[in-house]
């Protein structure tokens, strides 16, 4: 055993027994994957949510104590996205509370390339006192298009969404997850921005091809206008103002200026990132695609 493997297991043995780690949005898509690895590691977990035992709730401030009270880390998944209209007011409000409770790791989910969302990245930094601050900005995730909105599109065969031509380095949420759990339970990460990416850029129409080679099934890639894709949303049941602001980050963000890939999975892991073909064949043998 190394000294690096032998310090690792007494980190994380030290969490498990001394430390409870909060995982705020624990029911989301990197937030039960962190779950899920850090009870295996025998870490003590709270997994706050809505509806859950811990009940945490981004739009209801009076959960946020009762859920930090105690814990020594915690992993921040702001909802709906760190570039939303009231995420630095929240991640500020929520630094000053952590840093009150003693709280002396966080780990932040962040986004790729979103001028918004550092706003609010310095904005919880700057709340925070004695309190260790790592911050993930990823990239799209490929589950998006198992556990996410575009899901329905590839049961039926057809993805919308205003991307036109542009690639991107789709990350899989499993990386994610993976890089959240060393920077909660290993030192060395402290002030750290670990930008995360997939190993390789691919079009909307390059995913659906991907997509389709793995289920068996045609899927396609349909490029709609931002106006368009609000609209879709409305129909899904958003709200109007909601549906017009999400079309339009994600009109921003796939405007090229996010295609390219970093090597942040790999310094921090060690291995190279999922590629996206790998999710879907996976994705696809679990049923997520299954009518």
């Amino acid at each position: 055993m190394t000294n690096n493997e032998r310090n690792t297991q007494e980190i994380t043995a030290e969490v498990a027994l001394d430390q409870t780690v909060l995982v705020t949005s624990g029911t989301g898509k990197t937030g039960h994957r962190v779950v899920e690895r850090l009870t295996a590691l025998g870490v003590r977990v709270r997994s706050g949510s809505r509806r859950g035992e811990t009940r945490f709730d981004w739009a209801d401030e009076s959960t946020w104590g009762p859920a930090l009270a105690g814990a020594a880390a915690a992993y921040v998944a702001y909802y709906p996205d760190l570039a939303a209209p009231g995420a630095v007011e929240a991640m500020r409000a929520f630094g000053t509370l952590a840093a009150r409770h003693g709280v002396r790791r966080l780990v932040l989910l962040s986004g790729r390339g979103e001028p918004e969302a550092v706003r609010a990245e310095d904005a919880l930094r700057e709340a925070l006192v004695a309190t260790d601050l790592t911050v993930v900005r990823g990239a799209f995730f490929a589950q998006n298009f198992s556990e996410g909105a575009m899901a329905e599109g590839v049961l039926y065969g057809e993805i919308p969404f205003p991307a036109g031509g542009t690639a991107e380095p789709w990350v899989d949420a499993d990386d994610i997850a993976d890089v959240v759990v060393k920077a909660l339970t290993e030192d060395g990460h402290a002030g750290a921005v670990h930008e995360l990416t997939g190993p390789q850029l691919l079009t909307f129409a390059e995913v659906a091809q991907e997509i389709s080679a793995a289920t068996g099934r045609a899927v396609r890639y349909v490029p709609v206008s931002g106006a368009e894709y609000a609209r879709l949303l409305v129909t899904y049941g958003l709200a109007e103002s909601e549906a017009e602001w999400l079309a339009g980050l994600f009109t921003t963000l796939l405007d090229g200026h996010n295609s390219s890939t970093t090597d942040g999975v790999k310094r921090v892991l060690g291995r190279d990132p999922k590629a996206f073909a790998e999710f879907a064949r996976n994705a696809a043998a679990a049923g997520d695609w299954h009518l």
